[in-house]
C-alpha cells in the first residue's frame, strides 16, 4: 500500500490527529486534522485526513463547508448523513460560541469584531440581507436577527423591524449589516439614506446605531469610518 493510501491507523502513533490532540491541544492542529476528527474514518484510497483535505479544497474551507446545504454535502461520497450532521453540528457550535451567554458574550470593540462576525456567513449569499446585531451597555451582542431579504432600498425597507428585536431586549445599541451580493462592498448612495433614516430612529428609540457595515467577497466598509451617513466627529 502506498503512503498516499495509507490509513489513520496505520500511522506513527505520534502522527495521528486524536493523539496529537490530547499531547498538543486543538490548536496544534491543521484545518484538515480537525476535520478528519469529526469524519473518524476516510473512503477506500483516502484516509480521514485526505478525505478532510479534499472537502476543505472543494468546499472552500471552513466559511464554504459552513454554507454547503446539507443535502448537498451528505450526497458527497465519503460523507452521508451521520457524518454531515456532525460537520455541520461542529460548526454550528464554534459559531454559538461567539454569542455565549453573561459576561462571556462576543464583545464588539471595532468595526473589524463586528465584520469578523458576520462575514463568514454573509459574504456568499446569494441575496441581499440585513442584520441587526443587538448589543448591550458594554457592547456584547445580545442576539443577531435578520430583518430584511431583498434588494435593500427605502421604499422596501421598514426602518421599525430593524430595532423591533432591539426594543424587545432592551438593547443599548445596535449594528446594522448588509451584505452586496456583487463582491464589491462600496455603499450605495440608497444605503447612505438607509443609514440616516436608521440614525434618526434610533434616537427617538433611544437606541444608538453604532455603525452599518457593508459586506463583499473577503471586504467590508463600516459606514461610519467613511462618514458615510454618519455625521463626522
Amino acid at each position: 500500500m502506498s503512503e498516499y493510501h495509507v490509513r489513520i491507523c496505520e500511522l506513527p502513533v505520534a502522527d495521528k490527529p486524536r493523539e496529537r490532540l490530547r499531547a498538543s491541544g486543538a490548536t496544534a492542529l491543521a484545518d484538515a486534522e480537525l476535520l478528519a476528527i469529526l469524519l473518524r474514518v476516510g473512503i477506500e484510497g483516502l484516509n480521514a485526513i485526505q478525505l478532510a483535505q479534499q472537502l476543505l479544497i472543494e468546499f472552500g474551507g471552513w466559511p464554504g463547508l459552513q454554507r454547503a446545504g446539507f443535502e448537498e454535502l451528505a450526497r458527497r461520497r465519503g460523507m452521508g448523513a451521520a457524518k454531515t450532521a456532525q460537520l455541520k453540528a461542529a460548526i454550528e457550535i464554534g459559531r454559538r460560541l461567539l454569542l455565549t451567554t453573561g459576561e462571556e458574550r462576543f464583545q464588539i470593540r471595532s468595526p473589524g469584531d463586528a465584520a469578523q462576525l458576520m462575514q463568514i456567513e454573509m459574504s456568499h449569499l446569494d441575496q441581499e440581507q440585513l442584520r441587526a446585531i443587538c448589543l448591550d451597555t458594554k457592547n456584547r451582542v445580545q442576539k443577531i436577527q435578520t430583518v430584511y431579504v431583498g434588494s435593500l432600498n427605502t421604499s422596501m425597507v421598514r426602518i421599525g423591524e430593524v430595532f423591533k428585536e432591539a426594543v424587545r431586549l432592551n438593547s443599548a445599541a445596535i449594528i446594522v449589516v448588509h451584505n452586496h451580493p456583487s463582491g464589491d462592498p462600496s455603499p450605495s448612495p440608497e444605503d447612505v439614506l438607509v443609514t440616516r433614516q436608521m440614525i434618526e430612529a434610533g434616537r427617538l428609540l433611544d437606541i444608538d446605531l453604532l455603525d452599518h457595515l457593508v459586506i463583499g467577497a473577503g471586504r467590508f466598509v463600516s459606514m461610519r469610518e467613511r462618514g458615510l451617513g454618519f455625521a463626522k466627529s
